[in-house]
């Protein structure tokens, strides 16, 4: 959206707009736009409800990418939300990506809570493992890479071990720029999946629509129409650490975590669902009641969590208490709300591990509680280097947390899990909340 288009937006004919929200715009100066960006800068700000802080949104730019397909060459939008809390988040249309997200702790100092990247080379590296992705058309596996719908066998693209679909294929919706729509403080971002796009039937429409609010929610709705009946699961694929992105494995096995789930999916060697649950009582699946993560994770076959939580909810209940995530140290709090059946729990098992001794240990150490330190010295030229993240930092094994609110995995390939597939007439729909808190003496 052009600086005049806004305009426009907040000019006489304010039925478009959300009650309550006043809208200024300003120049922002130059010196913000460093990547070459064409994107013209402006603020919107929020008032919201008498006496609430206000939310105020700034758009510029994050430099160019080139489309996947047809090459063409595209300005990526940046949408910066900030509140009167301390509280700011950061979206690109590339890949409707979450970038930023800075929240305060008790003693009032903010940090960066989110794994990612200072540009879009970071992103498009072959490293980056999702990073704050909105992921499609299916998050997470497609087993064999293939599935039947109406009787008809579809193949779809396979870019895990090929033998299965990771995350939308080997082009997914992360991979796009998407077109971007802003009202007041609201963004929503929009792509076009075209019929046949990695193998899937019909067109897909897609929108993501992002928006911080005073009392520190940030809220995501997914939404997806088509042309053809199709399998639809979105999700975003943020990497969490509750004391600071570049913190690492130590701090990540610090915080307390419970999932409001009773059972789990069984899966196989490649995380491909057999169709059968597993109670998680009396496993080290049972988050029930929250745990330290660390000895947690020590508790598991592989020394760490990649696994669909089937939330406990009740009957036609729509958001849903999800999960809760307390880092301690720092006294900050995560807690997650969506309307899915499942949320994919994982402990960045596959980041890059250079020195070979990153585990978990079954106690945390005392001096955890005492010091904070951040990844081990790593010797230039090592086989397994650490993916460079924002501000230099190292990202490696166990440096964060996802909490994937999503479908069941391959629901698609398993009768007796909830239907993914979306007919033509039909919308999909996908909620989901991650509010930010510290906890009080």
């Amino acid at each position: 959206m052009s600086s005049s288009s806004a305009v426009g937006s907040g000019s006489a004919d304010d039925s478009s707009r959300p009650s309550g929200t006043s809208v200024t715009i300003k120049s922002i100066d130059s010196t913000v736009e460093q990547r070459g960006s064409l994107t013209e800068s402006y603020e919107m700000v929020d008032g919201g409800k008498k006496n609430a802080p206000a939310v105020t949104l700034t758009v510029d730019g994050f430099g160019t990418v080139k489309h996947p397909t047809t090459g063409a060459t595209e300005t990526v939008k940046r949408f910066t939300w900030q509140n009167g809390n301390g509280m700011s988040a950061q979206v690109i249309s590339y890949g409707a990506i979450i970038t930023v997200m800075k929240v305060p702790d008790r003693n009032g100092r903010i940090d960066d809570v989110v794994l990612g990247f200072d540009d879009i080379p970071g992103y498009q590296t072959a490293n980056n493992p999702y990073f704050g992705a909105t992921i499609g058309r299916i998050a997470n596996r497609v087993g064999g890479g293939k599935f039947t719908l109406n009787e008809e066998e579809f193949q779809v693209t396979k870019n895990f071990a090929n033998r299965h679909q990771l995350h939308g294929g080997k082009i997914g919706f992360d991979k796009y720029n998407w077109e971007a729509f802003v009202d007041g403080t609201v963004v929503t971002l929009t792509h076009t999946s075209p019929d046949g796009d990695e193998g899937y039937p019909g067109a897909v429409m897609v929108s993501v629509r992002y928006e911080l609010k005073a009392d520190n929610r940030f809220e995501a709705v997914f939404k997806a129409v088509s042309t053809k009946p199709t399998p639809i699961n979105l999700t975003n694929h943020s990497y969490f650490n509750l004391a600071g992105h570049a913190t690492g494995h130590e701090e990540i096995y610090r915080h307390v975590v419970s999932i409001n789930a009773d059972k789990i999916t069984e899966t196989d060697a490649d995380s491909i669902p057999s169709g059968k649950f597993i109670c998680v009582g009396g496993t080290p699946y049972d988050l029930r009641i929250a745990r330290e993560l660390g000895p947690a994770m020590a508790k598991t076959v592989g020394k760490g969590f990649d696994d669909n939580f089937c939330i406990t909810k009740g009957t036609e209940q729509g958001r849903t208490f999800t999960a809760r995530v307390v880092h301690p140290h720092s006294g900050r709090v995560l807690e997650v709300y969506t309307d899915q059946p499942g949320v994919q729990f994982y402990t960045s098992n596959f980041m890059p591990d250079p020195n070979k001794n990153i585990n978990p240990k079954p106690v945390n150490a005392p001096e955890y509680y005492e010091v904070t330190r951040l990844e081990p010295v790593i010797p230039e030229g090592v086989a397994d280097p650490p993916i460079r993240g924002k501000g230099g930092a190292k990202y490696c094994k166990h440096g964060a947390f996802c909490l994937e609110t999503q479908n069941f995995p391959d629901a698609i390939n398993q009768p007796n899990f909830p239907s993914a597939v979306l007919n033509p007439g039909a919308q999909y729909v996908h909620e989901v909340v991650y509010k930010f808190d510290v906890l009080r003496d």
